[in-house]
Order: C-alpha cells, then sequence, then structure tokens
C-alpha cells in the first residue's frame, strides 16, 4: 500500500480526507491516481500533508507524508526520462 492510500485511510476515507483538506473528493481522487500529493506541496503554496497530520491524532507527521508521498518516492526518477541540455535541441538519456 502506498504512503498516500495509507495516510487518507488512517483519516478515514477520501471523503473526510477532502473534508480535512477544503477540496472535493475528486481532488484526493487525483492525488490517488498519481500516487502523490500535488506539486503545489512541494512549493509551499499548499499545506494539506500538514492539514492531514493534525486530523490523524499522531498516526503519522507531515514531514513523513511529504517525503513518501512524492511521485518518485521510493527511489529516483526512472532512468527512461530524458534529460534535456540548456542550449541544446536534442534529448540526452543516462
Amino acid at each position: 500500500m502506498s504512503a498516500l492510500r495509507d495516510a487518507i485511510d488512517k483519516l478515514g476515507g477520501v471523503t473526510e480526507c477532502a473534508r480535512v483538506c477544503g477540496i472535493t473528493p475528486r481532488g484526493v481522487y487525483k492525488w490517488l491516481q498519481r500516487d502523490s500529493l500535488p506539486r503545489t506541496e512541494y512549493t509551499g503554496e499548499t499545506s494539506y500533508a500538514r492539514r492531514m497530520a493534525d486530523a490523524s491524532q499522531g498516526a503519522f507527521t507531515a514531514e513523513w507524508l511529504l517525503e513518501n508521498a512524492t511521485p518518485f518516492a521510493s527511489d529516483s526518477p526512472p532512468t527512461d526520462t530524458p534529460k534535456v541540455t540548456p542550449g541544446r535541441a536534442t534529448a540526452t538519456t543516462p
């Protein structure tokens, strides 16, 4: 089970997580589909992990959730992702 799914379950499910975060259940389902919190969580624009942790009654921390619910939490990005070198028109792979 993913860390995000585990955290949502510990809150009581998608509907309760959405209520705690002030978003729609559809928004939470999008997180689950991507198995990641939104980008805004990592840029400081939102604080869903903090809200979820506060509502979890100590079941997990915001720091744990942020660390484990990233797009590549289990390892580094896939190696087939092209790297683009500035100033070059072609992409290179590792």
